[in-house]
């Protein structure tokens, strides 16, 4: 196992790392020139015995065997990672990519099929985001999952606010191979074969940790301000995550309003308090998670209804970590179960109106 001192260190390089660089500015995923619409290959057929399997998973229970044996042989939800704002917060987000990588989840339903990125900027546009949601969605049956940490949390909130209409009434839906927007504003529904505008697009989960705060003294960050803790019908289920005490995210005991989370209408909104032992801009540092024993069967056994604390000597994040990667897996069986319910269910119209 690895030492205290270690970890210390590592810690420590990270956070230097990041107040060195506090005001050298952030950087901006550059737009792309305009091309030929691009596409990607096409996803493999699952075998119906497979198909089979995941039907009779439980999402809330899923072990480290179904993930091994079953899911990662049939549909994947793609997930968007959304990293802070400084540079070079992003290598946090990069060493959760790595986490997910590690406990089961595909590399390539995580990177940007572009350039290989493991998450979005905070400064990249919203509406931008939201295209590419809708993008995948319709190539995928299945919509991404939206992960966010401090501003990219905020981030992910935003795109909810732009699908529900918020932001404009109409939304183009964008390109992720090439990074410009295709000329149109609609997606034809992969599971209804109907059309379907970018606004108006529901996605089924999203999460936000460290979020708000001294991020609302950023002007990319003021059309947020009374948005942000209401979580809109956009998303099926929704998880905030506040540190304890958190002076970057402005969260104190006792001080909700700072804190929580709430549905504007139906979407499901948890709510999740951690230590204030984790540390605001290292809390999504856990590439090293899934290759300690202990650690990793106890993430893999976690359910947030189980009360078992972690093994002594864990780091700070585990409860986070944990969490989301219980969501991940829930909602990688949900999708998956949707879509593989849809493709055998009867044949659905075409935009035309014609059966498929």
């Amino acid at each position: 196992m690895r030492t205290q001192t270690g970890i210390a260190e590592k810690r420590f390089a990270i956070t230097v790392l990041a107040a060195v660089v506090l005001l050298t500015g952030c950087a901006v995923r550059p737009l792309r020139a305009p091309a030929d619409v691009v596409t990607l290959p096409a996803a493999p057929m699952t075998e119906r015995a497979i198909e089979d399997r995941i039907l009779a998973l439980d999402p809330e229970h899923v072990t480290p065997a179904d993930v091994r044996n079953i899911l990662v042989k049939g549909p994947t939800p793609r997930i968007m990672l959304l990293h802070g704002g400084i540079y070079p917060v992003h290598l946090s987000m990069v060493s959760f990519g790595n986490f997910l990588v590690g406990m089961g989840y595909p590399e390539a339903k995580i990177r940007d099929p572009f350039d290989g990125s493991w998450s979005h900027s905070p400064y990249e546009d919203a509406e931008r985001l939201a295209g590419i949601v809708a993008w995948y969605y319709e190539r995928d049956g299945m919509a991404p999952l939206l992960i966010g940490h401090s501003q990219g949390g905020m981030q992910a909130v935003k795109i909810l606010h732009v699908l529900n209409g918020e932001y404009g009434s109409s939304v183009p839906v964008w390109n992720p191979l090439t990074d410009f927007a295709e000329n149109r504003t609609e997606i034809v529904d992969p599971l209804t074969g109907r059309p379907q505008p970018v606004v108006g697009l529901r996605i089924a989960y999203a999460s936000a940790v460290g979020a708000g705060g001294a991020a609302f003294l950023l002007p990319n960050q003021w059309s947020l301000v009374g948005k942000l803790r209401t979580i809109p019908d956009t998303v099926e289920e929704f998880t905030g995550y506040a540190i304890d005490v958190d002076f970057w995210a402005w969260t104190l005991p006792g001080v909700e309003a700072t804190r929580k989370f709430h549905n504007g209408g139906t979407a499901r909104v948890r709510n999740v308090t951690l230590s204030a032992a984790n540390n605001h801009v290292l809390i999504p540092v856990s590439a090293d998670l899934p290759s300690e024993p202990a650690q990793r069967g106890w993430i893999e056994a976690y359910s947030p209804e189980d009360a078992t604390p972690p093994p002594r000597g864990s780091e700070d994040n585990i409860l986070w970590a944990a969490d989301v990667w219980w969501s991940v897996k829930k909602y990688w069986v949900i999708e998956a179960q949707r879509l593989i319910r849809v493709n055998r269910g009867p044949p659905r119209p075409s935009v035309a109106g014609k059966l498929e």
